[in-house]
């Protein structure tokens, strides 16, 4: 059995990123996304001007400080190895993730890293289930930036991960493209307010 990592979460959090369950290399290192060919890190730099160079302490203070909070969808679950094909489904056992959006209000968008986390997401988090439509985040399904997500080199990993961008605060001055226009969003994938559970 493994355990995931606790949250990590600035004062006024605006997008939750849930992965799976950390790898054996992030366990290991006691770090989110170690995996040096893990791309999460490197997208968040094109997001957020996270340095992926920069000592885990320095990344985590610039992601918290830009508004993103970070979490996985599964607290416990037995795996052999890193991929999320090998998680024994009848071991899972998820984070309070809708608890964790109560105590953090000003959260305004959940973005699902890859497949797992989002089936996980769906199928065993009642996420703001008593809330009026309407009310909660929005819930976005986004590519993996794991190393096993091969079929997407990163500037387009970048592109899809770009849906978050307006949920942040100050998002227009954070992108860098010249023919990018205020107010514009650009949003993929958006799968809605919350899901119908």
């Amino acid at each position: 059995m493994i355990e995931s990592f606790p949250p990590v979460v600035g004062s006024n959090p605006a997008v939750l990123i849930l992965g799976s369950m950390p790898g054996v290399r992030s366990l290991a290192e006691e770090q989110y996304y170690a995996h040096p060919r893990n791309r999460f890190w490197p997208v968040l730099h094109e997001l957020i001007q996270v340095d992926p160079e920069a000592s885990y302490r320095e990344r985590v203070e610039c992601m918290t400080a830009s508004g993103v909070a970070l979490w996985d969808v599964l607290k416990h679950c037995r795996r052999e190895g890193s991929l999320d094909s090998s998680i024994v489904k009848t071991s899972e056992d998820a984070n309070d993730v809708a608890g964790f959006l109560d105590r953090h209000p000003s959260i305004r968008a959940v973005a699902l890293n890859g497949r797992k986390a989002a089936e996980v997401f769906r199928r065993r988090i009642s996420v703001l289930a008593s809330a009026e439509r309407g009310k909660g985040p929005v819930v976005l399904d986004l590519p993996s930036t794991s190393p096993a997500n091969a079929r997407l080199k990163l500037p387009a990993l970048v592109r899809e991960w770009e849906a978050i961008k307006p949920f942040l605060p100050d998002h227009r001055f954070l992108d860098r493209s010249p023919e990018s226009k205020p107010g514009s969003e650009g949003v993929t994938r958006r799968t809605g307010i919350a899901p119908e559970l």
